[in-house]
C-alpha cells in the first residue's frame, strides 16, 4: 500500500465507483478504499434479508412467510433511472451495461384529490386521462406539442418565449394550464422537488419535460429503467471498470488519518501505513470537518404480499405525491419494485417511501404515501442527514460528494459527478472522449 497514486477514492457509493471508473479510463493510476467490507457504502442493497433486520436493529429475525432470505436485494436508497438520462450513458460509454440487465419499469403515477392517476405523457395518453377535462386536454396537447418541437437553437420554435428570460409560469399562462396540470407537469414530468423552479427562465424545464419524454420513447411503459438485483449491482459495474484499468480495491480497510501538508492531501493513512496521492475523492462520512449538513431525508423501505391499489397490478411503479396536493414545500415519492427484479421473494414488493424532512415528526408528513401502501407487512424507517462540501477542493485537493438527495432518479447525482470531475480536471465531462478511450483497449467491433 506504500505507493503513490494519482487519486484515492474513499468509500464504494455509486458517485465514487463513477468517478473511479472514469479516472482509470483516463489513465490515471487510483486506489480505492472503503472502511466497510461490502460495495456500495449508503447506496447499497443489503441482502440477506435477516441483514436488513439487523440493520434496523428490529429485535425478531423474518417470518417464514418472507420466503428465503438470500432471495432478497434491499436497495437502502431508492432510485430509477431515465432511460435516456445520463447515468445510461455513462453506463453506455463505459460498457458497464455488459455486466447489468435492467428492466423497464412498468408505470408513473401521480397522487389526487387522495387517488393516484397514470401520469399522461404522450399525446394520445394526455387526451385519454382522468386527470383533466376535455378542454384542459387540448391546451396540454399544445403545451407537449410546443415542447416537443422547441430547439433552443432556433427561435422559429419559441412561438414568442425566450428560453433565456420567459419564466415557466408565465410558458404555463400562455398556455392556459390550471394548477392540477401545472402540478403534474412540473412534478412528475419535469421531476422538481418543489416549486422555486416557477419563476426562473423556462429552458431548463423544457429540457427536463423533453428528457422525460424521450426516456419514455425508448421503451414505452414509463421512462424508468431498473436494474435486475437492485441498485447495489451499479456501483459494483463500474469498480469492475476501474479494475480492468489498473485500479486497485481494498474492502474492509480502516482510514485513520487524510494527511495534509501545507493545506492539501498528500495521501491516506490506513494501519500504519501511508498511501500517498495527489487527489482524493469521498463521501462526507470520511471528512466531517468539511462538509455540512444541508437537511434531512426520511426514507421508509415497507415490504407488501401485493401490487399497489390502482396501478393495474404493476409490479414495478413510480408514484409522485406532489407537494401542492399534501401542503407541503416538497414532494414524497414512492418507488415500488418486487420480486420480478430479483430484489424479494417470489410474490413479494419493496415499495421505499423518501421526502425532504421539513417538521419535527417525519414519520407523520408520509402518512399521505402510506395509507396508498396498506396493508403492509414490515417497515423500515430511515432518517439521514444531507451533507454537501463547504469548499470545491480546488485548494486541498479534497473532492467531497454530496449525499444523495431525495430524487427518484439519478440526473442530481450525475451532475454532482460531472461537477466534481470539472474541478478536478479543469475540464468539462464528455461522454464522447469516454467513448473514444474505450475503443482503444475494447476495439470498436464490439460496439
Amino acid at each position: 500500500m506504500d505507493e503513490e497514486y494519482d487519486v484515492i477514492v474513499l468509500g464504494t457509493g455509486l458517485t465514487e465507483c463513477i468517478l473511479s471508473g472514469i479516472m482509470s479510463v483516463n489513465g490515471k493510476k487510483v486506489l480505492h478504499m472503503d472502511r466497510n467490507p461490502y460495495y456500495g457504502g449508503e447506496s447499497s442493497s443489503i441482502t440477506p434479508l435477516e441483514e436488513l433486520y439487523k440493520r434496523f436493529t428490529l429485535p425478531d429475525s423474518p417470518p417464514e412467510s418472507m420466503g428465503r432470505g438470500r432471495d432478497w436485494n434491499v436497495d437502502l436508497i431508492p432510485k430509477f433511472l431515465m432511460a435516456n438520462g445520463q447515468l445510461v450513458k455513462m453506463l453506455l460509454y463505459t460498457e458497464v451495461t455488459r455486466y447489468l440487465d435492467f428492466k423497464v419499469v412498468e408505470g408513473s403515477f401521480v397522487y389526487k384529490g387522495g387517488k393516484i392517476y397514470k401520469v399522461p405523457s404522450t399525446e394520445t395518453e394526455a387526451l385519454a386521462s382522468n386527470l383533466m377535462g376535455m378542454f384542459e386536454k387540448r391546451r396540454f396537447r399544445k403545451f407537449l406539442v410546443f415542447v416537443a418541437n422547441f430547439d433552443e437553437n432556433d427561435p422559429k420554435t419559441f412561438e414568442g418565449v425566450d428560453p433565456k428570460t420567459t419564466t415557466m409560469r408565465d410558458v404555463y399562462k400562455k398556455f392556459d394550464l390550471g394548477q392540477d396540470v401545472i402540478d403534474f407537469t412540473g412534478h412528475a414530468l419535469a421531476l422538481y422537488r418543489t416549486d422555486d423552479y416557477l419563476d426562473v427562465p423556462c429552458l431548463e424545464t423544457i429540457n427536463r419535460i423533453k428528457l422525460y419524454s424521450e426516456s419514455l420513447a425508448r421503451y414505452g411503459k414509463s421512462p424508468y429503467l431498473y436494474p435486475l438485483y437492485g441498485l447495489g449491482e451499479l456501483p459494483q459495474g463500474f469498480a469492475r471498470l476501474s479494475a480492468i484499468y489498473g485500479g486497485t480495491y481494498m474492502l474492509n480497510k480502516p482510514v485513520d488519518e487524510i494527511v495534509m501538508e501545507g493545506g492539501h492531501v498528500i495521501g491516506v493513512k490506513s494501519e500504519g501505513e501511508v498511501a500517498r496521492c495527489k487527489q482524493l475523492i469521498c463521501d462526507p462520512s470520511y471528512i466531517p470537518d468539511r462538509v455540512r449538513k444541508a437537511g434531512q431525508v426520511i426514507r421508509v423501505i415497507c415490504i407488501l404480499s401485493h401490487p399497489i391499489k390502482n396501478t393495474n397490478d404493476a409490479n414495478s411503479c413510480q408514484i409522485i405525491i406532489p407537494q401542492n396536493q399534501v401542503n407541503r414545500n416538497s414532494d414524497i415519492y414512492v418507488c415500488m419494485i418486487s420480486y420480478a427484479h430479483n430484489v424479494a421473494a417470489q410474490g413479494k414488493y419493496i415499495a421505499i417511501v423518501s421526502t425532504t424532512v421539513e417538521t419535527s415528526e417525519p414519520e407523520a408528513e408520509i402518512e399521505p404515501a402510506l395509507e396508498l401502501l396498506e396493508p403492509i407487512d414490515q417497515k423500515f424507517v430511515a432518517i439521514s442527514d444531507l451533507y454537501e462540501p463547504t469548499d470545491d477542493g480546488t485548494e486541498s485537493q479534497v473532492f467531497a460528494s454530496r449525499s444523495y438527495d431525495a430524487t427518484t432518479h439519478f440526473e442530481t447525482t450525475c451532475n454532482d459527478i460531472k461537477d466534481i470531475y470539472k474541478r478536478m480536471t479543469g475540464s468539462d465531462f464528455d461522454f464522447e472522449n469516454m467513448k473514444r478511450k474505450q475503443n482503444d483497449v475494447f476495439g470498436e467491433d464490439e460496439q
